[in-house]
């Protein structure tokens, strides 16, 4: 799996290199209630087909009806809900408005220069100019903002969140694969070079060297995010002794609830305070009765989303607790 944003832009630039018309729509701001916010990108294809969103699917409906109107290499901006009749007719939630850029003169080497920045994993912003259609870059940083002018229109790009993962297991294998599609950046920590060796994701980074030296080069912050899954207390502790003293946040450690007390216990006899541990996420993940790899990932990155978003789920009492076990 890769970012949405790489899956939009590989259909695109394949749609222009076999000849067909394209279409580029990034969404430039929202107003209220809004179902994609600022920066979601669609590609829309000559005969109506659509790679991405910006918003529902009505909104989408309309702009595949209306293609042809949209030409030449100057932007084209439109506005969606604006009136209770438009919110209605295109499915924005009460009061929402939101606006998108539509470009049409969009060729090979520009869809595969945002590609490529996107790939390396930079946070830049793509800076539209609204007068002819050029594009330019800046550097950004995670909290900056999708904004626009009368002039232009500047979209930030890139992870704006990164993931750093101690042990290369199998549970690591489904976070790292599909967090990457959720705006992280991944990053892998694993001593063990059995593990390190047989690491398949494609698109994260594997950092050598043990795990609590590992968060201390990270330098966690406030978009950071430490995960523990190798299963070996030794080097989920060793993480979690650094993680849990920085910014980073969400720190979580995979153990039923036994194994995550036990580790309390362990953590407080080393030079951390009860506040400190108390950030700790354990057992991390939603109670969703999760057993296999890919159900502990989807319950972790459910919570981190929670998270994320500014919401703490209350964490079900499931008799013997097996989530993220």
């Amino acid at each position: 799996m890769q970012s949405l944003d790489l899956e939009v832009l590989e259909h695109a630039r394949d749609w222009l290199n076999a000849g067909r018309r394209l279409w580029l729509v990034t969404v430039t701001q929202t107003f209220g209630a809004s179902p994609r916010p600022p920066g979601s990108l669609m590609a829309m294809r000559d005969d109506g087909i659509v790679v991405g969103s910006v918003s529902g699917g009505c909104i989408e409906d309309d702009l595949v009806a209306r293609r042809d109107e949209f030409t030449g290499a100057k932007p084209i901006l439109q506005s969606y809900g604006v009136s209770a009749e438009e919110a209605r007719r295109f499915g924005l939630p009460c009061g929402g408005q939101l606006e998108v850029v539509i470009e049409a003169g969009l060729d090979v080497a520009r869809v595969n220069a945002l590609s490529a920045k996107i790939a390396a994993g930079e946070v830049f912003a793509r800076v539209v100019d609204l007068r002819n259609g050029g594009w330019s870059y800046r550097s950004a940083t995670p909290t900056d903002d999708t904004l626009r002018n009368d002039q232009e229109f500047s979209c930030i790009h890139g992870p704006r969140w990164r993931m750093l993962i101690i042990g290369a297991s199998e549970i690591a294998r489904y976070l790292a694969e599909v967090a990457a599609t959720l705006d992280f950046q991944v990053f892998i920590c694993d001593p063990r070079e059995e593990y390190h060796t047989a690491w398949r994701v494609a698109g994260s980074t594997f950092v050598d060297g043990m795990p609590d030296d590992a968060v201390m080069a990270f330098k966690p912050d406030g978009h950071t995010v430490i995960i523990t899954v190798s299963h070996d207390p030794k080097l989920d502790d060793m993480a979690l002794m650094e993680a849990l003293k920085t910014d980073a946040f969400y720190i979580g450690a995979v153990g039923s609830k036994k194994t995550s007390d036990e580790r309390r216990k362990r953590l407080k006899e080393f030079d951390l305070t009860d506040s400190q541990v108390a950030r700790l996420h354990g057992p991390v993940g939603l109670a969703i009765g999760s057993r296999t790899p890919p159900e502990i990932a989807i319950a972790i990155l459910a919570e981190l989303v929670a998270a994320r978003n500014g919401l703490m789920l209350a964490r079900a009492n499931v008799p013997g607790d097996i989530c993220a076990a």
